[in-house]
């Protein structure tokens, strides 16, 4: 029998993942503090509510809570504009906001990154009976790119375009993870992107029914990529990660961080950092994914990092 990664376990994360507050509202004398994740799909949500659960029961001035949101944009947005206290964001989205770009003509300089997550690869999904073997067969198909606002849309523009393709060559449908798994099952699309830490319960489910195979990202174009964007790494899908999965499929992948803004209080960032170095088997009860966080990102975040983290690390590294 195969299992979804997200335990019983998280319940109890979960269950306080309902009904967030802004930072700075208080019930029973302590402060709620938001932390921006993503759809219910994904990695996001259920690891954001491990990790409020953890820091609810470290911090006793504090509750926390994770918010269901659009994903990556949103966060960032929210974050930078003092709506949310902590968002879950990658690295093209975290990197583009501080340092402008289309989607950003006012930098978000205010950002910073507070503690790094795991990395996201990047998951291509083809329906079962469609004769795609590549991303550079999607032409005249119907793609699901990822939820309006969200990182994974970035990245699945991005990734078509390496291809040479663009949004006017498909029939482009903005989807989260649960609804494009739910779509490839209904043959309502032909494909889609979705980038994910492994194993991301949307992709489990639409190849543990059948819907759907995995295709690689060709090394020319993951070289196309790195070229063009600095926050792309060679990433994999290991044999064995999904049903059917029986060698390593290579792919793309980027990085997951936490941000926050530079006025976050320190303590709370030292009490973030303290739980993903020394409580990762409390995390990982919840979801498998805890095992790849890597706090040694920290040296090569692609934006500044937050006072209290940079002497984190350094204290981290003397000590080593």
């Amino acid at each position: 029998m195969v299992r979804c990664s997200c335990r019983p376990a998280a319940l109890l994360a979960l269950a306080l993942a309902v009904g967030a507050c802004q930072g700075g509202e208080r019930a029973g004398g302590r402060r709620f503090f938001s932390i921006g994740t993503a759809g219910t799909g994904g990695v996001y949500y259920p690891l954001g509510g491990a990790i409020a659960a953890r820091l609810s029961l470290a911090d006793p001035d504090r509750q926390y809570t994770a918010e269901v949101t659009g994903g990556s944009v949103e966060n960032v947005n929210r974050v930078a504009k003092g709506e949310m206290d902590l968002g879950f964001s990658m690295a093209p989205t975290v990197y583009e906001a501080f340092n402008g770009g289309v989607n950003y003509p006012r930098p978000l300089t205010n950002l910073r990154i507070v503690a790094p997550l795991y990395p996201n690869v990047t998951h291509v999904l083809v329906r079962r009976g469609v004769p795609a073997r590549s991303v550079a067969d999607f032409k005249g198909l119907r793609v699901s790119v990822g939820a309006p606002g969200s990182g994974t849309e970035e990245l699945s523009r991005q990734l078509l375009e390496a291809y040479g393709i663009t949004y006017d060559m498909i029939t482009v449908r903005y989807l989260s993870f649960i609804e494009s798994s739910d779509a490839l099952k209904d043959g309502a699309i032909d494909a889609a992107i979705i980038s994910a830490g492994y194993p991301a319960s949307a992709v489990l489910e639409a190849l543990t029914a059948g819907a759907a195979r995995l295709v690689p990202v060709e090394e020319e174009y993951r070289e196309t990529l790195k070229r063009k964007y600095p926050y792309y790494v060679d990433g994999a899908i290991p044999r064995g990660a999904y049903p059917g999965v029986e060698q390593d499929i290579p792919t793309v992948a980027v990085m997951n961080w936490i941000v926050g803004t530079e006025n976050l209080d320190a303590s709370v960032v030292r009490t973030l950092l303290d739980i993903l170095d020394r409580e990762r088997d409390a995390l990982v009860q919840v979801h498998e994914i805890a095992r790849q966080i890597q706090l040694g990102a920290l040296a090569a975040a692609p934006i500044p990092l937050h006072p209290e983290t940079a002497r984190w690390l350094a204290e981290r590294t003397a000590s080593q």
